[in-house]
Formats: C-alpha cells, structure tokens, sequence
C-alpha cells in the first residue's frame, strides 16, 4: 500500500561499501547473516556486492536467491557504467549484474570532468554516452536502476555544468533514483545542500540521494543536510565503517529522521530494535562498536556528574534529548565520587525500593564510593561489583564461596603457557583444581571455575570476554598499585567487574570472584 512507503528510502552498503572497510573481511555466511539482519531493521534495498569483482560476490548472489526469505528488504547488486569503447550488450561485468538476479542494480559513473579525462581516459561525450548507454540497457531488462553519481560534488564545485548534464543523462536514460556521492568524504554541508537543490530542479519526480563518506567526519551532518535539501534516498552502513574514515552511519542517521524530522525510514515500531541490530552487525564483522557513537552506544545515556544525575531523576528532557528506549537502548547512572547521592540512590533502589537520597544506607555507600575511589577503585565501568557492593551495605551478601589458598605460576619462553592451583571453601566443603591456559590470569580462572563447577555447574558456560589492566599509580611503576577490569559472559548476558592490588594476579583474582559471585547471586534472582 501507498501509505506504507517510507519518507525516505534506506540502502544499506555493509556488505559493498562496508566491507571495503580495512579489517572487514565477510564469509559467505558472515554475508547472509548481515542480509538477514538488516531486513530485521527494514532497509529498503540491500547492497550486497559487486558480481563481477570476485566470485564470493557471486556465489552470496546465487545462494540468496534460494536461501534468503527477505521481508522488508531488496537486494542490489553493484557495478559500473559500461567500459569504453565497447558496446552494452558485450560488456561481461554488465552481463554479470543480470546473472545476478537482484531486482535492483546500482550503476556508477563519473561526474567530475577530471576523472573522465585522467582516469577514465575518455573524451567528456563518451562519458555521457557510457552513462546513458549502460541505464537504458539495464531498464530494457527490467531493473530497477539506482544510478550513484560518483565524485557528483567535487565534479559540480569543479564544473558544474558537466557535472549535472551526466545526471540528466541517467535521468533521461530512465534512471528510478539518483544518488549523488562525495565519494572524497571532503565536501561541507552548504555546499552539499546547494548542489541538490540544484539536481532536483533537473528532474519531477525521480528520487534523489546521498551518499557521503568521513573524511572530514561530517558524513551524518552532510546527509542530513541533503535529505533537507530534498533528497528522499540515503545510501551508508549501519555501523558506519566502510572506505578510509567510513561512510554515513545509518544507525546514527536513521534515529535522528526519525525522532528529530519525522521522517519515517523503517516500517513502524523497527526503531527500537536498532541498537540490537547494531550490535549484531558489529559482531558479524568483529568489530568493537564504539561507546561513544551515538543513540546506541553504551555512553551515549550515561550520566555521572551529581548535577546532571539530579536533573534527570527530575526530568529526563533535562539532559537528555530522547528518551532512549525509543531507540532500545538503556540509561545507565554511573557510580562515582562526583555521582551523588541521588544517582547512588537510584542504583540501590533497584534492590531495596524503600530507600532515599538521605537514607542511611546511601549516605554510608556515598562515603565508602569517596574512599575506595580515592584508592584506585573504579565502579562506573563494573556495574556487577557494584551492586555486590550495595548488597554488602544492606546485609544482605553472603559469599557463596571463599578462596583458601591459590598459587599461579608461568613458563619461559619454551611455551606461552600457564599454570594455577586452587583451593576453595564452600561451606563445609573443600575442592582442589589445577589448570592450565593461556597467561596466568587465564589459567587462574579455568582452575577457579573448576574448582566450583561441581557446587555450581552453571558456571560451565561462563568465560571471559574481554580483560582490562590501568596502572593507577605511577610513582614507581614496578611497585604501583592497578586496577583490572574484567567482562565476564555466559552467552546471554554480559557483567563487569573490578579488582584493585599493588599485585596484579590479585586484582585479578578480585575481579573473577565478583564475577563468579555476580553470576550466582543472578541465577538465584
């Protein structure tokens, strides 16, 4: 139906742009994950490679024809204007775009006059012909054609004339949509905006898009500016990563035409789902998203300083400009010095709701949180040991386990290897376990959890995810006291926790007993 069309139509690049990325490397099932993922979210087209470049791009194209069951989105397949000097119907990476069976094909061709006549090598005519020529081609076929005009914004700073007669071409030739791309990443918003005003006065009607890239890290403010220009078509990848700096990103673009101009992008209710998405997308292709990057990422609602804290227990508009559940994320109070009691406050009554800002259960933690911090303890970033924590205060903490004794040695250099030993109390009840892993902490951990397993066979499918070591005294480094924070998982969720020593293997051995003990105290909730 008419009504359901989106105000502005999204392409998602991950899988061409994207994985032009450097580190980005997708399998054949990396690519059909990411597909499948992003007609969760509700793009409406798909980019998912070049056929003619290389045969992966090829085979994603001939297995998701039989084994992608897409609902919201389209596929694409990408490629360029026919080559010089050779005729449509002979061109073989033309000829590749077909056997690929997208309903879509996404057409490039050149818009700035010095790359006609210094890398293509052709005269300014043939150019056009190419563009025209390759369009009408592939409409003859039945496709609907999105033509990116490459380099459009430097090629209408440097000649504008030239630069918008090659858009008409491929308007002329039938284009379904133009896409115009600063492909350089180094064009400012004024600029962008003046350039389609000028485009969409070629054309009545033919969408127009954008296509930005980083470089000067304005590809979000440059999209934005265009779809206020007129544009109804934004081309980026979720993520943002992709060529040098990135391209737009979707998932901080998308949120802002949304809840900011009120344009629809996704079907109705996807956005709240686009932080998972997000996440899962970053996760196929390995990479760490960022904590800062907008909308989705873990800061991007954190609050720490007391004043702003207060603020937003009054009122969440005071500082903060959406509320984030519209975009499936969640607010997070960070435990400082500088937090305040209300933000500690807030924390506690998550456990016991009958507590106050004045209670005297917060006031004790306000000041235990001054002390332990100003001995090198951090808990904004170790929510788990923080609650621990809070529960000590209350009197409701009683350790599951205790260590008795524990040993850890390591060997050099014949084998990166270590080796730890174990002695735990768990009730009346006593085990030994001896492990070996990669690094003593490593090794520390399979023999804690070894140990345990019997009393908790839970923690069978705990194992760290990431581990963090801050020097936080530097007077004498040998000597200095620091700080580790470990993230734990077990497959399904994910917790922080911390240990502060002047020995690092102790640190560590703090910070995986609140982990194991944050696990326990979760499964018994």
């Amino acid at each position: 139906m008419e009504n359901d069309k989106p105000d502005i139509e999204i392409l998602d690049t991950t899988l061409r742009d994207g994985a032009q990325g450097e580190g980005i490397t997708f399998s054949l099932r990396d690519k059909l994950a990411v597909a499948e993922t992003l007609d969760e979210l509700g793009a409406a087209w798909i980019e998912a490679g070049n056929p003619a470049s290389n045969p992966k791009d090829m085979e994603f194209f001939r297995l998701a024809s039989s084994s992608l069951k897409l609902k919201n989105s389209k596929l694409c397949a990408f490629g360029s204007t026919r080559k010089k000097g050779i005729k449509t119907s002979s061109d073989i990476h033309l000829r590749a775009l077909l056997d690929a069976g997208t309903e879509g094909i996404v057409i490039f061709g050149k818009s700035w006059d010095l790359h006609v006549k210094e890398v293509l090598k052709a005269q300014l005519q043939e150019n056009l012909d190419m563009i025209a020529e390759t369009v009408s081609f592939l409409k003859a076929e039945g496709r609907t054609v999105i033509y990116d005009a490459e380099h459009f914004f430097d090629g209408w700073v440097s000649n504008p004339s030239y630069a918008l007669c090659a858009v008409k071409h491929a308007l002329d030739a039938g284009a379904d949509c133009i896409a115009l791309c600063d492909t350089n990443g180094g064009t400012f918003p004024d600029v962008i905006a003046r350039a389609v005003k000028e485009v969409i006065n070629l054309n009545s009607g033919i969408p127009i898009g954008i296509h930005a890239h980083n470089d000067c890290g304005l590809a979000l403010a440059v999209s934005l500016a265009a779809v206020q220009a007129g544009c109804s078509h934004v081309q980026g990848t979720l993520v943002g990563f992709g060529e040098r700096c990135g391209n737009t990103s979707l998932a901080a673009l998308i949120p802002s035409l949304e809840l900011k101009l009120g344009l629809r992008c996704l079907p109705q209710g996807n956005l709240v789902r686009i932080s998972e998405l997000t996440r899962r997308v970053a996760e196929i292709a390995n990479v760490i998203l960022s904590d800062d990057m907008p909308y989705i990422g873990m800061h991007a609602f954190s609050h720490k300083a007391g004043t702003h804290t207060d603020g937003i227990l009054k009122i969440e508009k005071s500082f903060e400009h959406i509320n984030p559940a519209e975009v499936g994320n969640n607010r997070r109070l960070l435990m400082s010095e500088v937090g305040g009691r209300a933000a500690i406050a807030e924390r506690v009554k998550k456990i016991e709701p009958s507590v106050h800002k004045d209670h005297p259960v917060i006031i004790s933690l306000a000041e235990k949180l001054k002390k332990l911090e100003a001995d090198g303890w951090a808990y904004e970033g170790a929510d788990a040991s923080f609650e621990i924590l809070i529960l000590r205060e209350l009197g409701r903490y009683s350790p599951f386990f205790k260590i008795e004794a524990y040993r850890v040695m390591s060997e050099h250099p014949a084998a990166v290897s270590s080796h730890a030993w174990v002695k735990v109390l768990v009730g009346e009840n006593s085990e030994v376990a001896a492990a070996e892993g990669v690094g003593p902490v490593g090794a520390l951990d399979i023999a804690l959890r070894r140990a345990l397993t019997g009393f908790f066979p839970g923690l069978a499918k705990v194992r760290l995810e990431d581990y963090k070591v801050r020097v936080i005294d530097g007077k004498d480094a040998a000597a200095a006291h620091v700080r580790v924070l470990i993230e734990s998982t077990d497959g399904q969720r994910s917790w922080n926790t911390v240990g502060v020593s002047d020995d690092i293997i102790d640190a560590s051995r703090a910070a995986l007993v609140d982990s194991i003990e944050y696990m326990l105290i979760r499964d018994q909730v």
